[in-house]
């Protein structure tokens, strides 16, 4: 493959690899001001909290699905429909009036990003392996914060004019897909494994710790989309646009260390990595607990991002080098539903705390779980049963 081609392939695989965090936290600036338009409906504040969130349930349940069908019928065929229903769901916000066609909208759109999602994440690992598929894959999550930071600028300056306009920014889809035609193959690889003899082939037990990592670990950034806005206007921060801008430090962190995962993981293991990750998520939630000002809550938001910056890649290569290739779409498609299941329930771990801890004392509660995240990770480094596992 020419080197243009070569380039161009990376290039789709990260336009693409953008719609996932762009189908969840573009919308984030302007939930209060949904709040308020549907406040004639019941229970309006947690509705608009779900319609943030619940295209994250439907990934989950998604994306195992959509793991074996694509281990069975080729990584390809599945991605034009998930980018047409990408486009039509998620721009649905324009027009839709009812609180509830809101949210059978935003469940689509979790079905086309379940499918996308463990698509692109497979396809990584199809086409780079080595140092090549680690400093991809760190670029990739990278792209995908950088992708946020844009978004949600974006979002918070169009919610300035409406709070509609921010679901324009779906129609992006639709540029992607003829991209991905042209430039997206089906692996030799994968269609030899899929021609020849079938065998039970299964991953290493402890691929599940990782799984149930990844669903605590996006509970907790999860506060950071759903509560952050809400806890901003608390402290009188009366513009979408600071708002979105303060969203995107915490996604901008995340992309300076996820571009850097390869300097990070190093001669480190996975496990160490976790320990660095959870101990600047947990300072990060910390100093929001204890802070009142703008500034120092765009700061804790920076630690946050650098914490969960450094995890997501670091999770993608642990599995994808646990997950034999006969079977690598079905654990990513496992990983993307454990990882989009933690954000679903995010707001429902929280709501519950709110009225006796404010949103000041969830963000107390959340760094103190992060920093025993980051000590058990810690003495999980020096288990001789785990460190044939973490290298």
């Amino acid at each position: 493959m020419a080197p243009d081609r070569a380039s161009m392939t990376k290039w789709t695989l990260l336009l693409v690899s953008s719609l996932t965090i762009m189908s969840i936290i573009t919308i984030s600036p302007v939930l209060p001001q949904m709040t308020k338009a549907f406040s004639d409906q019941p229970h309006a504040a947690f509705l608009v909290r779900l319609i943030l969130t619940i295209p994250a349930l439907f990934i989950a349940a998604t994306a195992p699905i959509a793991g074996k069908l694509i281990d069975r019928f080729g990584r390809l065929k599945l991605l034009t429909g998930a980018l047409l229903l990408y486009t039509v769901a998620g721009s649905a916000g324009i027009y839709l009036q009812n609180i509830y066609a809101f949210l059978v909208a935003r469940a689509l759109l979790g079905v086309a990003v379940g499918i996308s999602m463990t698509i692109v994440v497979t396809l990584v690992a199809d086409y780079y392996s080595g140092a090549e598929r680690q400093r991809f894959v760190g670029i990739q999550i990278a792209f995908m914060s950088i992708g946020g930071i844009l978004f949600l600028t974006l979002s918070g300056f169009l919610a300035d004019v409406g709070w509609r306009y921010p679901f324009l920014l779906y129609l992006l889809a639709l540029v992607i897909l003829p991209l991905t035609w042209r430039f997206l193959y089906e692996p030799e690889a994968i269609k030899t494994i899929r021609q020849g003899p079938s065998r039970q082939v299964k991953a290493p037990a402890f691929i599940f710790i990782l799984f149930v990592n990844t669903l605590l670990m996006w509970i907790a950034f999860f506060l950071v989309p759903v509560q952050i806005p809400f806890h901003l206007v608390s402290l009188g921060v009366g513009r979408n646009a600071l708002i979105g801008m303060a969203l995107a430090t915490s996604t901008a962190s995340s992309a300076i260390s996820s571009y850097w995962y390869h300097r990070i993981k190093g001669q480190r293991s996975f496990s160490s990595v976790y320990f660095i990750g959870y101990g600047l998520m947990g300072i990060g939630f910390t100093c929001l607990a204890l802070t009142a000002t703008y500034p120092l809550a765009v700061l804790s938001l920076f630690f946050i991002g650098m914490g969960i910056g450094a995890m997501m890649p670091n999770t993608n290569m642990w599995v994808m080098l646990l997950a034999p290739p006969e079977i690598r779409g079905q654990e990513i498609g496992k990983l993307t539903m454990f990882w989009f299941l933690g954000q679903f329930l995010s707001p429902f771990v929280a709501q519950p705390l709110i009225r006796p801890f404010g949103i000041s004392g969830i963000f107390g509660l959340a760094g103190l779980l992060l920093f025993l995240l980051a000590l058990l990770f810690l003495s999980l480094h020096f288990l001789p049963k785990v460190r044939q596992f973490d290298h």
